[in-house]
């Protein structure tokens, strides 16, 4: 009897403990999943890791190069040079054909180059860097997008999952009053019509719950996307208090990426304004070579090496490039303008946006004080209205019409609730602070 006892309660815990200890997300988890398991902020953690590959190996052209050739060559028929005669001894104005070089010949040539100095070059791993701040803060924009979505998932999920509580809530409520008064009609105290009502009623609410659990899944599947978590991982959301301003740490912290990637475009501007200016100067090349050909004619067993070797200094220097230089740097100058332009505009957009999300927050949230005490009002007139209906005061409409304005207000506080977390992201996205 005591081994049954034991038994039955290891079951109980078998049953009861998984569910007890069900991880529950909240969004600060799900954010940091985001963080290093998200598709789109890894590919954008990429493009920094190769922007960064693409600048070390342009580094590398500042570095000497070694190039080695092998020239083996067979002359099968050995090439010859008309020359006069008098050089031989022969008669003055007479000519005789002569024959240079051997049929095998082994050419070894090993080149060294080193850039001295090479504008394009200095221009370029200046372009680089900039460009990597560009990639960075794009990455940084993608991080605070995929946030956003998160968070914004997060939060209407909130309000499904609220929304159905309430739905069955009032299921619950319909039931027992379906009960009660299918009792009545039973006994002949209340007719059907009365009783389908409420039944009409219940059949409403359940296609609205329907609805929602085919939403809610949906949803569900787009989160575990955005967070990176397993599909066949069930996903339980730690509730959201439906509170005011929740999100809001620090309303004076700002990152505006649109203001910084325009920023580095202004850089990127003023560096390809120094390469070309930097373009009129003269490119120089130190550069050595050694070679050594070995000579080879079997027939005479004629066998010999001859080598050589020097050192020089290239310059390249383009004088005249047909005005491509002056037109360059006039197309940078008006595009450093627009540039300019742009960021007063911008500047002056988001600081407008960032106003008008503020005050939108503020509107929202009055909105959902005012919902929660419609919901109150509304709750007090329900339960009134059954009570009368319970002693007979009053009729099915008049119940009816009291449920219709609960699930109004219960509608409407879910919806100010998901309004004012959507405005709170707005704003923390104008600014760039979803942490």
């Amino acid at each position: 009897m005591k081994m049954k006892h034991k038994l039955s309660l290891g079951l109980f815990v078998l049953l009861i403990v998984p569910r007890s200890w069900a991880q529950q997300y909240d969004l600060a988890t799900c954010l940091r999943m985001a963080d290093s398991a998200n598709a789109q902020i890894r590919s954008a953690q990429l493009d920094v890791a190769i922007n960064e590959r693409q600048r070390s190996a342009y580094l590398s052209s500042r570095l000497p190069s070694l190039n080695f050739v092998a020239d083996y060559k067979y002359n099968a028929v050995i090439p010859g040079q008309v020359v006069p005669a008098q050089f031989f001894g022969g008669a003055p104005g007479t000519f005789a054909e002569v024959k240079f070089g051997v049929p095998y010949v082994l050419g070894n040539t090993v080149q060294l180059n080193q850039i001295l100095f090479n504008s394009q070059v200095n221009y370029g791993l200046a372009a680089l860097q900039i460009n990597n701040e560009i990639v960075e803060i794009q990455k940084d924009m993608t991080i605070q997008e995929v946030k956003y979505q998160v968070a914004n998932t997060f939060f209407i999920l909130q309000g499904i999952n609220a929304q159905l509580q309430f739905i069955e809530s009032n299921l619950g409520y319909t039931d027992q009053m379906l009960k009660n008064m299918n009792l009545l009609v039973g006994e002949g105290m209340l007719v059907q019509t009365e009783a389908d009502k409420l039944a009409i009623n219940r059949l409403n609410l359940k296609n609205t719950q329907i609805s929602l659990l085919a939403t809610q899944q949906q949803l569900e599947e787009l989160f575990k996307i955005l967070i990176g978590l397993d599909a066949g991982v069930q996903l339980t959301l730690k509730e959201d208090q439906m509170v005011q301003q929740t999100l809001l740490v620090d309303q004076n912290a700002a990152n505006l990426f649109a203001l910084q990637l325009l920023e580095q475009q202004k850089k990127m501007a003023q560096e390809e304004a120094k390469g070309i200016r930097m373009g009129y100067l003269p490119n120089v090349n130190l550069y050595g070579i050694y070679q050594y050909n070995y000579n080879l004619n079997p027939e005479t067993n004629f066998k010999t090496g001859i080598d050589g070797a020097f050192v020089g200094l290239r310059v390249d220097w383009n004088l005249f490039d047909g005005l491509d230089k002056h037109y360059r740097a006039a197309v940078n100058a008006l595009k450093q303008e627009q540039i300019e332009l742009q960021t007063t505009l911008v500047s002056q957009q988001l600081q407008q946006q960032i106003n008008q999300n503020k005050r939108l927050i503020e509107i929202k949230a009055d909105a959902l004080q005012l919902a929660k005490e419609q919901l109150e009002l509304a709750t007090a007139v329900h339960q009134n209205a059954s009570l009368k209906f319970t002693e007979g005061l009053i009729g099915t409409n008049d119940l009816l019409q009291a449920q219709s304005a609960l699930e109004q207000a219960q509608t409407g506080v879910v919806a100010a609730y998901v309004a004012l977390r959507q405005a709170e992201l707005d704003y923390l996205k104008s600014n760039g602070t979803i942490k």
